[in-house]
């Protein structure tokens, strides 16, 4: 359902977005009143929410039509359950926008297991003939347990990096089972990631550099991975229990 607010409500949800942490690790203590978002667009910001906090409308796995059963609604969160995950593979694969996006400003919150990964990538190109999977063609923002997943360990690895191409220039994460806000912009080209605030990656799509963090990374033998200028936004099944919310995007 779609509905229109003013501006001061917009600047009330993504306050909000900062402010749901819980005070243990694995305890989240945010009701789920205060979970969902509001409103799906909004004509006098231009912010559009993807995720009403009740249903996963406007969403699917990729190469499906519909999101798979892994994914579902825990009180006004997106959810990823790995054990269903488990006893039926069929059931996972990366959630995906039905919408693409080209200069966009993205927000969200997201929390994630104790030894979790999972990760917010942009510009997929959804075509599977070609491309098995989201990551083959856009890049992530990572979402990890810093302190308990084994991928930590590795440069540009970390939660808020850019996946295997930028390390955060701070590391801002908080422990798993607390919400984390982050921000992706891409305008013209222009990337800046930002984990709960703080300017944590900032670079240049597309140019000769970027040209050459892809040639040093895991996706160099990917012809087409970081080269497109419009695409899906995929939350990652990468087999661990993990929620987003407040899911919010705005056209640029």
């Amino acid at each position: 359902m779609r509905k229109i607010f003013f501006a001061a409500g917009i600047a009330c949800l993504l306050l909000a977005c900062t402010s749901g942490t819980s005070t243990n690790n694995n305890t989240d203590t945010t009701k789920a009143s205060d979970t969902s978002s509001t409103a799906t667009s909004s004509s006098d910001t231009g912010w559009i929410s993807l995720f009403d906090g009740q249903d996963l409308n406007g969403w699917h796995t990729y190469g499906k039509s519909e999101p798979g059963a892994a994914w579902n609604v825990d009180s006004g969160a997106i959810h990823f359950d790995a054990a269903k995950r488990k006893t039926d593979t069929s059931s996972g694969g990366d959630l995906v926008s039905n919408d693409e996006f080209g200069n966009f400003d993205f927000v969200c919150d997201w929390k994630i297991s104790k030894a979790g990964n999972s990760g917010i990538i942009f510009y997929t190109h959804e075509d599977t003939t070609k491309y098995k999977e989201t990551w083959n063609t856009g890049p992530e923002m990572q979402v990890l347990d810093n302190a308990g997943h084994p991928d930590a360990k590795i440069p540009k690895h970390r939660a808020g990096d850019l996946y295997d191409l930028i390390s955060c220039s701070q590391e801002t994460v908080k422990p798993w089972g607390q919400w984390n806000h982050v921000e992706i912009k891409s305008v013209n080209g222009k990337l800046d990631l930002y984990l709960n605030g703080t300017n944590v990656v900032s670079t240049t799509f597309w140019d000769d550099n970027w040209k050459k963090l892809i040639a040093g990374s895991k996706f160099k033998d990917m012809p087409d991975f970081g080269t497109f200028r419009q695409g899906h936004i995929a939350l990652q099944d990468h087999g661990n229990e993990v929620w987003y919310k407040n899911i919010m995007i705005k056209k640029l």
